[in-house]
């Protein structure tokens, strides 16, 4: 605790790098940050962008920089890219407030999964000796799916992307498989009925994560079929909700820290 003061005192961290260090989380205008997360789960804290203003977005992706060195927000749009893009380069809020020196990080806004991922300049990603497979069953499952992916990827996996895989031709998926069964876990984003997560479960040794999307329409539409789907599958996976991408790449990363770990023992 005395480094964390003297520290502040000396002007070495910021108020709320401090506060981070003492209670765990960061507190901002938009929210608590959680910044100690990644230290207790294994996981980095995401920040959902859904349902928040892009300056909220903004002043807590940059309490997060400050705090972790890095941050990853989810369901963000281009308004909340470029208020992020501005709070990170030029440190002033939608609002005109000035919050201090700009902070030296990229911004790498994904349109497709609605990611937002912020590395400080001095920040190393974690490099986990593990492989997720990202499977996408079609290209309007792809969004969904890489939302999985930057979420597996951050939390050091090597990801591999496999896509346009669906059932309706089972030789795309046949032709794949020798490349899936090297990964250690896979992620199976699929939409209206959801054979894939079935299929790939019966192909592989690793474990299997479905990831129901809300493709489809009519009687099951939204995801429904493709989520019942997998939890009835006859082949033994795991299911997360319809859309969570987040949450199946994050289950995978932990997979990947486990085997990583695994290897080092």
């Amino acid at each position: 605790m005395r480094d964390t003061l003297e520290a502040l005192d000396a002007g070495e961290i910021g108020v709320a790098e401090a506060e981070s260090r003492l209670a765990g989380y960061a507190t901002t205008a938009a929210g608590r940050f959680d910044a100690a997360r990644e230290r207790r789960r294994g996981i980095p804290e995401a920040i959902l962008a859904e349902g928040k203003t892009p300056a909220e977005v903004a002043a807590l992706t940059a309490t997060a920089v400050e705090t972790t060195g890095r941050a990853l927000v989810t369901r963000a749009d281009a308004d909340d890219a470029a208020a992020i893009r501005t709070a990170i380069e030029d440190r002033e809020l939608d609002d005109g407030t000035d919050t201090g020196d700009p902070i030296d990080a990229t911004v790498d806004h994904d349109e497709r999964t609605g990611t937002v991922v912020v590395h400080a300049g001095d920040f190393e990603r974690p490099a986990l000796d593990a492989t997720v497979a990202v499977v996408a069953a079609g290209t309007a499952d792809a969004a969904v799916a890489g939302e999985a992916a930057v979420v597996a990827r951050e939390i050091g996996a090597t990801v591999d992307r496999v896509d346009d895989v669906g059932v309706a031709n089972l030789d795309r998926i046949l032709d794949q498989r020798d490349r899936i069964r090297e990964a250690d876990a896979v992620v199976v984003a699929a939409g209206r009925e959801g054979a894939l997560p079935t299929v790939v479960a019966g192909l592989v040794a690793a474990p299997v994560i479905a990831l129901p999307v809300s493709t489809g329409y009519g009687v099951g539409g939204e995801g429904v079929a493709a989520l019942e789907g997998a939890l009835q599958s006859c082949s033994v996976l795991t299911t997360v909700n319809v859309d969570a991408g987040f949450v199946a790449g994050a289950q995978a990363g932990l997979i990947a820290r486990a085997v990583d770990a695994a290897g080092r023992d």
